[in-house]
């Protein structure tokens, strides 16, 4: 299976996130990353979508998803030609004993202290999916209290868009 990231341009109508969800879900997708958010114009909204599937199922869904009346334009989104980002925020266990570790290990993902108490540290880090995997594995050698992680946000590179879309 491969895995895939979409945006989504629709109108920002009531219902459209469950619409376009719900094809999803009837194709058999697992979306493993969402983020909705108002377009340039609070007419339009994007969906970003990651999920993994096989080739002809996607370009079916793909094909399905433009079926839809608030469905503006679609894109697929690859590592090469777009710039994508996702936030973390880790609560870590203020422990005296491990407290150099820890910060060492997040100096190291440029990781930004939030809020540092005699109980906990919050971390934030925006960065690609990958290097927001590996650091939730480094801190596990520490106390993870809590995370809390967004989905992925992407753009295209250069001159293209969501708007100048030639699919299909």
């Amino acid at each position: 299976m491969d895995r895939f990231l979409i945006a989504v341009l629709v109108r920002n109508q009531l219902g459209v996130l469950n619409r376009v969800t719900s094809m999803f879900r009837r194709r058999q997708f697992n979306i493993s990353s969402l983020t909705v958010s108002e377009a340039e114009s609070s007419a339009y909204s994007r969906i970003t979508l990651q999920t993994d599937g096989e080739e002809s199922a996607k370009e079916q869904l793909i094909n399905q998803l433009y079926k839809l009346p608030d469905v503006v334009s679609i894109k697929e989104l690859n590592e090469r030609d777009s710039v994508s980002r996702e936030l973390l925020l880790i609560k870590i266990k203020n422990d005296a004993t491990t407290r150099a570790d820890m910060c060492a290990a997040a100096d190291a993902f440029h990781a930004k202290v939030l809020d540092y108490t005699k109980d906990s540290v919050v971390y934030q880090l925006t960065d690609e999916s990958r290097r927001i995997d590996d650091f939730i594995e480094l801190m596990r050698d520490f106390e993870i209290v809590e995370i809390c992680r967004t989905g992925i946000v992407a753009l295209e590179r250069g001159e293209n868009n969501i708007r100048k879309v030639n699919y299909l």
